[in-house]
């Protein structure tokens, strides 16, 4: 996705977006001639290819094992597995499944993480013939119970540290694929076919609760079969897996290389936060593909060792907009690396179209592209008519990777997955994404922001309405909105708007919603009002809501000044990139504003000013100065010597705000 400077752009700008109504697709248009018509509906969609219609995600993989069984397949720090001996660990796992019930249609909730035990959980859960359902560990208890109980697993796949994350019924069986052994058996006959799931990915829910989306054999196989076309790998190729495999991008991290022979390295947990271990592992591992989202891209082209990183051969961007600054410092960091736009939600296996970048473009917008093999985009009014080129109207998602729909949200389902007016398959369906859209004069499209209030940050999906209503249960909240505003440095973050039924404190509102969602979805501020703006009909004035005080909590407390030059030199750090005046030594990183993004630079430039090479997971356990201060002095970790000569310093904290402001 891209930012764009047409109309529509809330979503992609991270501005406030408007009200539903007034950002719907104007029915009321003019149609598209018949020639402009045929254009946008038929050529522009002629994507037809022919891939083998009867194969099943494992089968591929199984097959290439037959062709390169000695071959590296998987590596993980200093282990790794040969094709055979990664097949051989699956196929004893899926004999095991088998033997509990699991076959198509069958649900196994896997929670681990990133580990070899991860690639062998997931493969020998598709040998099975059952589909898989990721939970992440981090989550809040609530959270995971709500998914194991929603999807009704007999089976889930952990690892012996988590398993007490796991409060699961009596019924479900608990597998710690640490301590699981076997012997080498044969591939199992899983029975599965491509119309059956192989994996459910649950997103964030506007009703409050996280939904499932359901995705077949037929819908990634097409999806990674075109990759394959578009990229082609070779058993030189070595791909990084380093997104959560909560996110959909993981999939094709996880399958994409064992189909076709290639290594997978998989990163150490945390990793995908760390810069600094980015750089080192891609120039160790010689590796030649990973993905990012535009956030975290823009953080690793500013580390000093990006332009180092020589191996790589191309860089697969998605997950939100991609900004046209972010793409221009790409080449110029990487001048030798392809850099791809990708564009697709989870209810349509991955990813819908696609868009190489190049270098010296110009344009403010960088397109997302046109539909990849075998999958149809339509930009549609209200009355589900085509819009013409140009004009902007709902992106619609049509194809055989369009996901069954929700698990157990049938009605949610109808109204998402609609027929196909466009096709003379029946049973055809169209995704409704809720994204705006145009297309451009030449076939290409342009990402132009939402219809409703789902927002991304940071890469995360996230409805708002699901944190409202979280919010909303809270005995003291009365009525409540959230909101994504934009920060000096373009940065998005989420904003609570509260209005009282009893006594409460912004920070006793987080720790309840840490309890209950996920760290990404809880709000960097809160702002309590006595009521909350409407329009003139009495709906909520989103753009009404003010911008939160420049105080905070972290400011209200007790100043208490560093005391020597090494916690003056965190301080530093932090006030740059939290952009504060102060900061004291006993304030929280998270309750002054800091997200996991805003962390990973602020461990970056820690690595620099400090000479330490610390793990980034050190500062998410030392969240103060003073606590991050006495670590990295027992630890000798950083220098305590004469501070930096201030003018200098001065110097440097400029560059790099400039830097960081032309990354993102």
């Amino acid at each position: 996705m891209e930012n764009s400077k047409s109309t529509g752009t809330f979503a992609a700008m991270g501005k406030m977006p408007p009200d539903v109504a007034s950002s719907r697709p104007d029915s009321g248009q003019l149609p598209p001639s018949g020639e402009d018509r045929h254009r946008i509906l038929v050529e522009w969609n002629r994507t037809s290819v022919e891939y083998p219609a009867d194969v099943c995600l494992h089968g591929l993989i199984e097959a290439q094992t037959e062709r390169t069984p000695d071959a590296v397949a998987v590596v993980f720090e200093d282990s790794r597995l040969t094709y055979r001996e990664l097949n051989a660990r699956a196929n004893t796992l899926a004999h095991e499944l088998r033997s509990s019930g699991v076959g198509p249609e069958t649900l196994v909730a896997v929670c681990m993480d990133r580990s070899l035990e991860m690639v062998v959980g997931l493969l020998g859960i598709l040998k099975a013939g059952g589909a898989y359902v990721p939970l992440d560990p981090n989550y809040p208890q609530e959270r995971l119970s709500f998914m194991l109980e929603d999807a009704n697993a007999p089976v889930v796949l952990t690892q012996s540290h988590l398993k007490s994350r796991l409060l699961s019924r009596n019924s479900t069986r608990v597998i710690c694929l640490d301590e699981f052994g076997g012997t080498n058996v044969g591939n199992p006959c899983s029975d599965a076919g491509p119309g059956n799931l192989a994996y459910v990915i649950y997103t964030s829910g506007s009703t409050g609760e996280p939904k499932g989306a359901m995705n077949t054999h037929r819908g990634i196989c097409n999806r990674l079969l075109w990759m394959q076309d578009a990229y082609g790998l070779t058993h030189q190729d070595r791909i990084l897996q380093k997104t959560p495999f909560t996110f959909d991008v993981s999939v094709w991290e996880f399958f994409w290389p064992l189909m076709f022979g290639a290594q997978l390295v998989v990163a150490r947990p945390g990793g995908h936060m760390d810069s600094a271990y980015l750089t080192s592992v891609i120039r160790e591992q010689g590796i030649t593909t990973l993905h990012f989202v535009p956030p975290m891209l823009s953080v690793f082209l500013a580390d000093r060792d990006a332009g180092k990183c020589n191996s790589l051969k191309r860089v697969i961007c998605s997950g939100e907009a991609l900004p046209a600054g972010v793409q221009r410092r790409f080449f110029e960091v990487l001048p030798h690396t392809e850099l791809h736009n990708l564009y697709g939600p989870t209810e349509a296996a991955v990813d819908v179209t696609a868009w190489a970048c190049k270098p010296g473009d110009s344009d403010s917008t960088v397109p997302i592209g046109r539909p990849v093999a075998n999958t149809q985009i339509y930009i549609l009014d209200e009355a589900m008519q085509p819009v013409p080129a140009g004009a902007e109207g709902e992106l619609h998602i049509g194809g055989v990777q369009v996901a069954r729909g929700y698990l157990g949200r049938p009605e949610l389902t109808a109204q998402k997955f609609v027929a196909d007016p466009f096709s003379s398959n029946p049973k055809a369906r169209l995704y409704k994404t809720g994204d705006l859209a145009r297309f451009r004069e030449d076939g290409n499209i342009l990402f132009l922001g939402r219809i409703d209030h789902q927002v991304k940050l940071r890469g995360f999906r996230i409805e708002l309405g699901e944190i409202e209503s979280a919010l909303a249960k809270h005995t003291a909240v009365r009525q409540c909105a959230v909101i994504a505003r934009e920060d000096r440095l373009g940065d998005k973050r989420l904003v609570a708007y509260i209005v009282r039924s009893g006594e409460t404190t912004d920070t006793a509102l987080s720790d309840y919603l840490k309890g209950r969602l996920p760290e990404y979805m809880v709000p960097a501020a809160f702002v309590f009002m006595k009521a909350l703006p409407v329009t003139a009909n009495g709906k909520l004035d989103r753009k009404a809501l003010p911008a939160p005080a420049q105080t905070s909590s972290h400011e209200r407390r007790e100043f208490a000044a560093p005391r020597n030059t090494l916690e003056k030199s965190i301080a530093d750090v932090w006030a740059s990139v939290l952009q504060v005046e102060n900061i004291g030594i006993n304030d929280n990183f998270f309750d002054a504003g800091g997200n996991s993004l805003k962390l990973i630079l602020a461990h970056g430039r820690l690595r620099e000013d400090l000479k330490t090479d610390v793990p980034i997971t050190v500062l998410f356990e030392h969240p103060t100065i003073n606590s991050l201060a006495d670590f990295l002095g027992r630890q000798g970790g950083a220098h305590s010597g004469p501070a930096l000569d201030r003018a200098g310093k001065q110097r440097e904290a400029l560059a790099r705000r400039r830097e960081v402001r032309k990354a993102l």
